[in-house]
Parts: structure tokens; sequence; C-alpha cells
């Protein structure tokens, strides 16, 4: 019986009359990642890179998010064709690179995600979940229509490339990164630094002026809002770790009399 494949995020940002609001996903629990799948936002950030993930667990996410109204992306721990390969093949339609530096590493991802001759992607449809054990009917023939590319932008170096890197063909859009850009730029744990918030900025007007949705990471309500009246189409405001961390010393201070640790950063 042939299936069809959901829309990627490109089209969900291609379709999108508003900023799309997302969070991430940290825990490696599909039980959590079906619970937040639930709760009406837009999209989930599936983490590879800072999160006890491994291919068995993005696999049950990305499983267990399936049946609700909400978008995947699954966030690659490198620009490492072997893994990124696996991590289509398991059916991530939605993946987000990090460290992208220049428009080299750019290129490096986008072939990543082809199949020859335009890439280098291994051709193991009638083995993978991406093709439905090849009950999508012409799959590699239309693979780029079932996949979206987003790069993530967060040092000092790839906001200056920034307008290289989103000109890339392939490449469906741009996640700044303010915690690594702070830190690259001399101010770790200051991602709401006015230098560091001018930088994600700048590369903002880069890639918009390549034609390129831009998406942010901010926490802070009030940072993501000034983000979205920038021009933000995507931001993640919150995490899965996050508010469980939060949420449970709010209950200490409450019933316990925790003393006061003051204000903590969700990211």
């Amino acid at each position: 019986m042939p299936l069809r494949l959901t829309p990627t995020f490109r089209n969900d940002l291609a379709a999108a009359s508003r900023p799309l609001a997302g969070m991430w996903v940290c825990t490696g629990s599909p039980l959590v990642a079906e619970i937040v799948a639930g709760s009406g936002l837009d999209w989930l950030l599936i983490d590879m890179e800072h999160a006890p993930n491994g291919l068995e667990s993005v696999l049950a996410q990305l499983q267990a998010v399936a049946a609700y109204p909400i978008t995947p992306l699954v966030r690659v721990p490198s620009n490492d064709t072997v893994t990124i390969k696996q991590v289509l093949d398991l059916g991530a339609q939605n993946l987000l690179v990090p460290m992208v530096n220049s428009a080299a590493d750019a290129e490096a991802a986008v072939a990543a995600v082809r199949y020859p001759p335009r890439g280098h992607r291994g051709v193991g449809s009638a083995l993978g979940r991406s093709a439905r054990w090849n009950r999508v009917d012409d799959y590699l023939a239309h693979s780029d229509d079932h996949v979206s590319l987003f790069l993530q932008v967060e040092t000092a170096d790839a906001v200056a490339a920034a307008a290289e890197i989103a000109a890339v063909d392939g490449v469906d859009g741009v996640f700044v990164g303010p915690s690594d850009l702070a830190a690259s730029m001399g101010l770790l744990g200051a991602q709401t630094h006015p230098q560091v918030q001018a930088a994600v900025l700048r590369t903002f007007e880069a890639v918009h002026a390549a034609g390129k949705p831009v998406g942010v990471n901010a926490f802070d309500p009030a940072v993501a809002q000034g983000y979205v009246e920038a021009g933000a189409e995507f931001v993640l405001v919150g995490a899965d770790v996050a508010l469980l961390a939060r949420g449970s010393e709010a209950l200490a201070s409450r019933w316990v009399g925790s003393p006061d640790r003051g204000e903590r950063a969700s990211y």
C-alpha cells in the first residue's frame, strides 16, 4: 500500500502567517516527547548534540510524536555524513546541523542529504523508515521534497559568513544559537548581551537578504518577542528539561522552603 509522508518544516514555514514557536526535547524520553507533542506548539527539536539521544531513542521519539499535529526537527551532533545518513534513514524529515561556519560547511551538509549525483547520501530506502520500506512511491526521485535542511550559525565567524551560508542551494533556513555565539565572542553565558543580540540581528539581515527564513533560540520571553519583531520566522522558547527543573524548584520553594537561589536562566 503506498504511503504519503507529512510536509516538511520548509513547507510549514512557507505556509505560516506568523512565527512558529517550538521547544527542545532533551530528556531522551519518548513519553516526554509525546506529552509535549500534544502541547499545541508548532514544532519540536529533538537534540542529539547536547542530550542523551542516539539513533534508537530518536527513532522512538519520532514514532511517539507522529500522531500529533506538530513538526519534529532533529539536531544531529555534528556535520557528519554518516550520522546524517542514519538519521535520515530512520525517518527524520527535518534536520538541523550545528556549528556551520562557512559556505563550504553548508555545501557539505547539503551533499549529505542529497542522493548522487548531486550529493552522497547512501541509498538505503528499501531498508529504512525514511521511505517506509519502499511504501512511499518514487521516494528516491522526490527525496528533496521529503527533506528540509536547516543550518546553525553560532560563532562570530559564522555570523560573518551568514549571507554565503544561507545562499547555498539546498539550505532551507538558518537557526541562530546565541549561547555558543556569546562564547565565541568572549561573552560566555551572556547570550542576551547587547553585542550578542546585535550579532544575532546582523545574521537575520544577512539570511533574509539571501531569501531564506531565520530562527533563533530565546527562552526569555521578552528577548524572544524582540527577535520575532526583528523578523525571526521560527523560535525555540523552552525545553522539556528546563521546564521540569524550574517547575520542581518552584515546588520545593513553596513546600520545603528551599533557600532562595535567585533567578536561574533556563538556557
